[in-house]
């Protein structure tokens, strides 16, 4: 257990010593110079009855995001060919759902998470609401993690989406954890929160039972039609700041440098890996919001001297 008033004062430091401390932590329990690369498919898009503001992919919103329903499993394994070929070890799924619908639809993805782990990568889902006997088979199917983001504070979250509870996300998390499955949560930054509500958030994470074993941190990403289309770009330092506060309070945890890189410089970048990041997602678009490119991001792996992480590295070096 850790107070909030120790991540208050973890937060709070210059970031010089934030930074260091993080950097000291995450040499404990990770390889310095690894990354993990992931890729992150749209396996359906759009029509989401959710109301998050962040969201292009909400029906309540006029954005440009194309809507389609759950793709062939062909599509979705030949893109996790491709992912795997381009040096990605984890391949992630996400389906734009308020909840995981019974019937053929989830017994499409458990055939999905069947054949991702059949290649020998990391299979996650993010599928919405999720009961435990859902979680229980997408368990036996074999997935390796699920993502259900917090998003941000407890008293924040009101303010982001008001068709879901926090409650409702701590359930799902509470499901998947239950049925041996990988927890894979974080949040977003930059929609207007504070930084009470990143200390909050980062507190909630690292109190769950067990912590999240992997934790994306999100930047926003502004997207026209979406009530937070026209907020300002985030201070990357601010960023880095909660990147490594989460390394401090979840050391054991990958954490995920996730939406927002492609507003961010390459020292800017280099600088939330310093602060305990240690994967990405790779590609031109991360769900429907652009992405750096393959191309783009092995030039920044080389340039800072980082290797790419495969999964059967990181099972060695975790147990």
């Amino acid at each position: 257990m850790i107070s909030l008033e120790q991540v208050r004062q973890i937060y709070q430091q210059p970031l010089t010593a934030l930074v260091f401390e993080a950097q000291s932590w995450h040499r404990q329990y990770h390889e310095p110079d690894a990354v993990q690369l992931c890729t992150l498919a749209n396996i359906k898009s759009g029509n989401c009855p959710e109301d998050c503001k962040y969201c292009p992919q909400s029906a309540r919103y006029e954005t440009e995001v194309e809507n389609y329903g759950l793709l062939p499993l062909d599509d979705v394994i030949e893109q996790a060919q491709a992912a795997k070929a381009n040096g990605s070890s984890r391949f992630c799924m996400g389906a734009a759902w308020r909840k995981v619908p019974d019937g053929v639809q989830f017994e499409q993805v458990l055939e999905m998470v069947r054949q991702v782990v059949d290649l020998g990568m990391e299979a996650c889902v993010t599928l919405g609401m999720l009961r435990p006997d859902q979680a229980v088979k997408l368990a036996e199917a074999g997935l390796t993690a699920y993502n259900h983001n917090l998003d941000t504070s407890a008293r924040f979250y009101p303010e982001i989406i008001t068709t879901r509870t926090y409650q409702d996300r701590l359930e799902t998390i509470k499901a998947v954890a239950a049925a041996g499955i990988e927890v894979c949560c974080g949040g977003i930054v930059g929609m207007g929160e504070t930084d009470l509500d990143r200390i909050e958030l980062i507190h909630t994470l690292a109190n769950l039972d067990p912590q999240p074993k992997s934790v994306p941190i999100n930047a926003l990403v502004p997207v026209e039609g979406t009530p937070f289309g026209d907020l300002p770009i985030l201070d990357p330092l601010v960023l880095v700041r909660t990147i490594a506060t989460t390394r401090i309070a979840i050391p054991k945890a990958t954490v995920r440098l996730s939406a927002g890189r492609r507003s961010m410089s390459l020292a800017e970048q280099a600088l939330c890996f310093l602060a305990g990041a240690n994967s990405i997602f790779t590609g031109d678009r991360l769900l429907t919001t652009p992405n750096p490119g393959l191309d783009a991001d092995a030039q920044m792996l080389e340039q800072l001297g980082l290797i790419s992480q495969k999964s059967e590295v990181r099972s060695q070096k975790l147990r």
